[in-house]
């Protein structure tokens, strides 16, 4: 009874946690909106509360700002689920999906699509992204098993894997892309919530969600990677059925995330260190606190890109490395003390 009280009363406390951070990434911008306002515009767009408004902020808040800070939070939480889920498996902390080159397959699949047409109009850009981040994987943990079985074998392989795909990328976008098609790629290849509506909430949310349960529902198959396949074999764990099923959870996750906002990076490597340091190595508490604390890393940085410069929004993966290089720094820093 006492379990379930305090289950509760976390979920909760994670719950209003979220909601505020996204209260405060709809108010704040370049024109600030008060806090009452966005309240206000919520209620009158979900419960038709009719309370009397300017056109002009409640406008600005539901159909830009909302709808950005729900994917910057379903983002966040993606990729940090997603490092969570790579470290454990392959047993390496510098595993996550931008390390090895997951997003970067999955920029490839995106602008193959979104260019040169791939799948004759029958692949959209969120297929054709997680079908790069899969094609991704598959290559980096072929190199891997070819290099050796050593723990960095798959960080090296990933880096190439990784070097490789945007050389692709950029031969694709140089070579069949327009000048204002190039632009727009560059820009989104640095990751960009500019152009995020409610469509890509639709697609995200689900996503994200769908991701959270299966990584919560294997948290157990998780914990018995943590000494070896071998070792999680030996408790039960199918290990075969248990690694096709999360990479492949990983990679669409960060598939979906890369065709809506671009390859962002540092999410999945510190936040999962992050929230280590706060419950542990447990994975049924590891994964919903990295998911909310990747969500509100990722909220705070898109309003960092957008109040920064004045009258100017940068990129959010140059915010996300600004903060999240000196986080993986001190971490590191910390660990080889602890050590």
């Amino acid at each position: 009874m006492r379990a379930c009280f305090i289950f509760t009363r976390a979920a909760l406390l994670a719950a209003g946690c979220l909601a505020l951070a996204l209260w405060f990434g709809a108010a704040i911008g370049e024109t600030s909106i008060p806090m009452d306002v966005v309240a206000k515009t919520v209620a009158n767009r979900v419960f038709h509360a009719g309370y009397p408004l300017d056109a002009i902020d409640e406008g600005i808040i539901w159909n830009y700002r909302l709808s950005r800070a729900v994917v910057a939070a379903c983002c966040g939480a993606a990729l940090a689920l997603s490092g969570v889920v790579l470290q454990a498996l392959l047993r390496n902390p510098l595993a996550d999906p931008y390390i090895l080159g997951i997003s970067a397959g999955a920029s490839t699949g995106a602008v193959s699509v979104a260019i040169l047409g791939f799948g004759a109009g029958m692949l959209t850009m969120p297929l054709g992204a997680f079908l790069g981040a899969l094609v991704a994987f598959a290559l980096v943990s072929l190199l891997a098993l070819r290099a050796g079985r050593g723990n960095s074998a798959i960080i090296l392989a990933g880096v190439a894997g990784s070097q490789l795909f945007n050389a692709v990328t950029s031969f694709i976008v140089t070579k069949a892309a327009n000048a204002e098609q190039a632009r727009g790629i560059m820009f989104w290849l640095l990751g960009n919530l500019s152009g995020v509506r409610w469509p890509d909430v639709w697609l995200a949310l689900p996503v994200t969600i769908i991701g959270f349960a299966v990584c919560l529902w294997h948290a157990r198959a998780l914990d018995a990677f943590t000494f070896g396949a071998q070792s999680a074999g030996s408790l039960g764990v199918p290990v075969r059925r248990v690694y096709v099923v999360l990479t492949g959870v990983s990679a669409l996750m960060t598939g979906i995330m890369v065709s809506i906002v671009g390859s962002i990076g540092f999410i999945g490597l510190v936040i999962p260190h992050a929230a280590r340091m706060i419950v542990g190595i447990r994975h049924g508490r590891l994964l919903p606190v990295a998911a909310l604390t990747g969500a509100m890393f990722m909220i705070a940085a898109d309003i960092l890109s957008r109040t920064i410069i004045a009258g100017q929004v940068l990129p959010i993966g140059v915010i996300t490395a600004l903060f999240g290089a000196p986080a993986f720094a001190l971490i590191l820093s910390q660990r080889r003390r602890a050590i």
